[in-house]
Formats: structure tokens, sequence, C-alpha cells
């Protein structure tokens, strides 16, 4: 499947061990990861003021993201998309990329419950379903 793992997921994955550590990691064993460089920015970002993680360590997880996922640029959406327009590129992503599923804690993009063919679901939804299959 041809995940979009947002950078909130990711940044929780490495913030603390628990269900997003765990869906990062099927993500990326199991799964095509789709990110754009705008994505990977945010996640070093949040990584280096909000988590203060060590200079080494965030770009030991921005090189591990290099390494594993798909890097795209977003196509353009309709502003009307999406209520919070910072939301825009990861919506661009889903055409970029053949995007299936959207993991995110993100109210603004889970409320849409889907976007074309994709799915937008919270890490405990991705994980019951990846249970299921």
């Amino acid at each position: 499947m041809r995940v979009l793992l947002d950078s909130n997921v990711v940044v929780a994955a490495f913030a603390a061990r628990g269900l997003c550590e765990a869906v990062f990691e099927l993500c990326i064993d199991s799964h095509e990861v789709i990110a754009s460089e705008k994505l990977l920015s945010e996640v070093e970002k949040n990584l280096r003021k909000r988590i203060k993680l060590p200079e080494v360590k965030v770009r030991a997880i921005i090189r591990l993201l290099r390494e594993n996922c798909i890097l795209l640029t977003p196509g353009s959406v309709d502003s009307t998309a999406c209520r919070d327009p910072k939301d825009l590129h990861i919506l661009g992503l889903v055409e970029a990329g053949k995007t299936e599923c959207i993991v995110t804690g993100d109210q603004d993009l889970l409320i849409l419950g889907k976007f074309h063919r994709c799915k937008i679901l919270t890490p405990r939804q991705f994980s019951d379903l990846a249970r299921r299959k």
C-alpha cells in the first residue's frame, strides 16, 4: 500500500514509544511511504524545536526518511479541498503519489475521511486496518 505519514505521526514516532512508533515501523517495513521535501522540513523543524532532539539524531532520522520514502512534488489542489491551507501539500501528494492512505492526527484532514480514493485515517484506524489484512 502507498501510505503518507503526516509529519505529526512521524514526530510522535520518535518522541515516545507507542502506537505512532509501531505504525511508522510497519509502514517503513511493509509499505511504500510517500513524502515530500516540505514534509521532511516540517518533521526536521519539529524534532528540533518541539521534541528538542540532538542534532545528530535529527540528521539520522531525516536520512532514514530519505532512504525509505518516495519523495515527490505535490500536485496542485483546489484551495477549497480542506479547511486548513497548510494541508494542501499533503492532499497534493495523493495524486502525485497514487497514495492510498494518509495517516494523521490532524483533525482538519481527518474530517475529510477520504480524498479522491485515498483514505484518511488516524494511527489507530490504520493499525486496526493493517491487522485485519
